[in-house]
């Protein structure tokens, strides 16, 4: 099949594949199996056995909090180890976000996290979207949040010791986020997806004051 080949690609759910075995590689905080699988082929028939690494991560929630009055978003800063080494800084600023770890929804994740680490009350939640954020190595699943805030007295370091956080909140301008994105400052997917969003939805999210 070519690039050029019209012809109706078959649709493959989760029918088409045969997970044969998980060997466990590592248990802790996060699991890594390696997964034994094979699955329908667009040709037809059945791929060999094949052998990947996956790993297991609870799912999570993103909150991208936006002032509408003051036309501000709130942004989180953090040490990220995955990081280092890797950009200018491994400081990055992101929206509220955490893990899925018990029986709580995506929504009252959402609201604890931001709480938590930015002192608001996420009443209001606009789903944004939901998606895989590395889906060739890692089974996590995010679920992506804008909350609508007065920033007015929000700022300061927050964060769970317990957790080991040290997070610093930025209030900052619409504009000024969009340039740093741009420039490349703001370089996370999640920052990304949810700041593309909310360019799009920004003029009619402020009609509404």
């Amino acid at each position: 099949m070519t690039s050029h080949d019209r012809t109706p690609l078959p649709r493959f759910d989760q029918q088409d594949v045969e997970h044969i075995e998980d060997e466990p590689l590592h248990r802790g905080f996060f699991n890594l199996d390696r997964i034994n699988v094979r699955y329908r082929q667009y040709q037809g028939g059945w791929s060999e056995t094949i052998q990947r690494e996956v790993f297991r991560h609870h799912d999570a929630v993103g909150v991208l909090l936006y002032d509408v009055e003051r036309d501000a978003v709130v942004l989180v800063e953090q040490f990220r180890a995955g990081a280092m080494g890797r950009a200018f800084s491994p400081w990055l600023l992101e929206p509220a976000a955490g893990l899925i770890d018990s029986d709580e929804s995506p929504e009252e994740v959402a609201r604890r996290e931001v709480q938590e680490e930015t002192g608001c009350e996420a009443e209001q939640l606009i789903e944004m979207h939901r998606y895989f954020p590395s889906p060739g190595a890692c089974d996590e699943y995010i679920t992506l949040y804008c909350a609508l805030v007065d920033s007015g007295d929000v700022g300061g370091i927050h964060g769970l010791e317990e957790e080991h956080e040290d997070i610093m909140v930025r209030v900052l301008p619409f504009r000024d986020v969009w340039g740093m994105l741009e420039d490349g400052t703001i370089n996370n997917a999640m920052s990304l997806i949810a700041l593309y969003w909310l360019a799009r939805e920004r003029p009619a999210l402020r009609a509404r004051r």
